[in-house]
């Protein structure tokens, strides 16, 4: 006898009510996913337009020399912020020079070169360091690193600082609150995050591409080089900027260390000002047009993160475009 096999209880009915399902859980996966990323930008909206309506008196009041002069003078109205916009920049940019090399060093340790159980430690203490609040790191600063801080920038000043050139950033008298203090501890401070970010970024190129480059006779760092950077540029580019959006927006430890002092001057170890810590120092007592300049100094410390974050994307994109040239 010949057997019957029956069809499947699915047969071609159910076959097409699975895709059916399947299409319809990919569009309301689009929606969702589409919904969040849209709902990202009317937050962002929403907060430049709260704050900008509240910061416009300030910006009415002073006009482009909100952003251009450095007369801060409450008592009188006068509201001008490039000091603290230049001490911003000057406290992330040091904070930048100091924590990338110390960063990727950390990075490039903990995935190329240390055992299992050191790479474990080094990772733990990374994401303990990340995990420190701010004011932390302030009060330690404060209250034990600026004074010894202080007799080294004096030792620095009595040696290069004496030199033609370096004396105009390194000579006396100097303060262990000012614009280097700021940037060392910002530096401390961003240093974890680049380094996690650095390290989940390196991993992502494959043991196979490494040991083929190790194969052909490349050496550790040819193979890093070559196999390793240029896949990887963009994604490290990123966690730079990632850095240094913390380092500019950081508040209680710069607001702390950096001295207080509205002034611009290439002189790094002297006492300055950011918008950060300006907020922070006199928001809770400010009425009327200084608490408007205040939120003002706010909406420019946001459109410089947005402005700094556009670079870094259009760095990034055109390293990968030239990175996938070069394949």
């Amino acid at each position: 006898m010949t057997a019957v096999v029956s069809p499947p209880e699915s047969g071609p009915l159910g076959n097409g009510e699975t895709r059916s399902r399947d299409r319809w859980g990919d569009r309301a996966f689009r929606v969702v996913t589409l919904a969040a990323a849209l709902l990202v930008l009317v937050i962002l909206a929403l907060i430049a337009w709260t704050t900008t309506s509240k910061a416009w008196p300030a910006f009415q009041h002073e006009g482009i020399s909100f952003v251009t002069s450095t007369n801060w003078d409450p008592g009188n109205d006068q509201f001008g912020a490039l000091d603290f916009i230049y001490g911003t920049i000057l406290s992330s940019a040091i904070a930048i020079i100091l924590a990338v090399p110390l960063a990727l060093g950390i990075a490039l340790f903990v995935t190329e070169i240390a055992g299992r159980r050191l790479r474990t430690g080094v990772t733990y203490i990374i994401d303990l360091l990340a995990a420190i609040p701010s004011v932390v790191f302030g009060y330690w600063a404060l209250q034990v690193f600026t004074q010894p801080a202080a007799r080294f920038y004096q030792h620095i000043a009595d040696t290069i600082g004496t030199l033609p050139v370096l004396d105009r950033f390194f000579a006396a008298p100097v303060h262990g609150e000012s614009f280097m203090t700021a940037g060392i501890i910002l530096a401390v401070m961003i240093t974890p995050i680049i380094t996690s970010l650095g390290r989940e970024v390196l991993l992502t190129v494959s043991q196979e591409d490494k040991n083929a480059a190790i194969a052909m006779g490349a050496t550790r760092w040819e193979m890093l080089r070559v196999t390793v950077f240029p896949r990887v540029r963009s994604g490290l580019i990123g966690a730079v900027m990632l850095g240094l959006g913390r380092a500019l927006g950081e508040t209680i430890a710069v607001a702390l260390v950096i001295g207080g002092n509205h002034q611009i001057t290439s002189h790094l170890f002297q006492t300055g000002d950011s918008m950060a810590a300006v907020i922070a120092h006199n928001f809770g007592e400010a009425t009327g047009l200084q608490r408007s300049a205040l939120i003002g100094l706010g909406v420019v410390l946001f459109g410089l993160t947005i402005i700094i974050n556009m670079i870094a994307r259009g760095i990034a994109n055109r390293t990968t475009r030239e990175a996938a040239s070069g394949l």
